[in-house]
């Protein structure tokens, strides 16, 4: 048997280890981050950024559109442009003019943030410019959520159709308007309650905020953005009568139908 004092020391090691332990917190019961603390710093630094460019006619043009989706990071490193009032990080492309009109320009925002509650959004829009760099058209562009079975299917998807034959020059940024939208997103039973971090909740939907910054993919459409974006989801599915209700009403159209033949027949 250890002395008195060896013990003493190997006991108070023991409790203190079982005390670290006990303080050590898994990733998925931590609680989430403030939902405001990232995006307002995202908010801040793109506030106090220089501009470059006040105008589309200031942009440089000289990267092509890529013929499928790549991926883009608007950051803190990017320009910034101040667009008719809207300071926004931005992408500027020449327009491929071998492409047969009209064909669609396909893109995927990406989650900025670790937890789904304390996420944002890159919300684009995104402008046309003719040889002499006058807006054409101009759209915010609206995303919809789709998860796939990789990475590259799963995100907030839109797209832009492009049919003007003077369209040369596209540029990508976030109006201000769309910085302070939402996008939808089906709730996720990885999400968990700010008031009990430990809780799942796993009922309901999130809005995600749209921020100033991002993971954007972008260009022209292929058949993987095409089916994602054919399935995605826009918004909240319309409320029904529930299961029940829709069999009943079924039965009862497909039965008045018999009867009304049986009356036809003569029967």
């Amino acid at each position: 048997m250890l002395p008195s004092a060896p013990r003493i020391v190997l006991l108070t090691a023991a409790l203190v280890t079982l005390g670290a332990c006990r303080t050590i917190v898994p990733p998925n019961f931590r609680p989430p981050e403030n939902p405001s603390s990232s995006i307002n710093e995202a908010r801040k630094t793109l506030d106090d950024a220089s501009p470059c460019c006040g105008s589309f006619a200031d942009l440089s043009y000289q990267d092509m559109l890529p013929w499928q989706p790549q991926r883009f990071e608007l950051s803190k490193d990017s320009p910034v442009a101040n667009l008719n009032g809207d300071r926004s990080y931005f992408l500027a492309f020449r327009l491929p003019q071998g492409a047969q009109l009209p064909y669609t320009i396909a893109m995927k925002s990406e989650l900025n943030g670790r937890w789904l509650s304390s996420s944002y959004l890159f919300a684009p829009t995104l402008v046309l410019l003719d040889d002499a760099f006058q807006p054409l058209h101009s759209e915010d562009i609206q995303l919809c959520e789709y998860i796939g079975w990789t990475s590259e299917t799963t995100g907030a998807f839109g797209k832009f159709k492009v049919d003007d034959e003077k369209a040369r020059y596209l540029v990508v940024y976030s109006s201000t308007k769309q910085q302070k939208s939402q996008t939808y997103w089906e709730q996720s039973p990885t999400t968990f309650s700010a008031e009990a971090p430990v809780k799942m909740n796993s009922a309901g939907s999130f809005k995600i905020q749209h921020g100033p910054d991002g993971v954007l993919f972008l260009g022209m459409q292929n058949d993987t953005y095409k089916k994602a974006i054919g399935n995605a989801v826009c918004s909240k599915a319309p409320q029904g009568n529930g299961v029940i209700s829709t069999l009943r009403d079924v039965v009862s159209t497909d039965l008045l139908g018999d009867d009304k033949q049986k009356k036809e027949k003569g029967g």
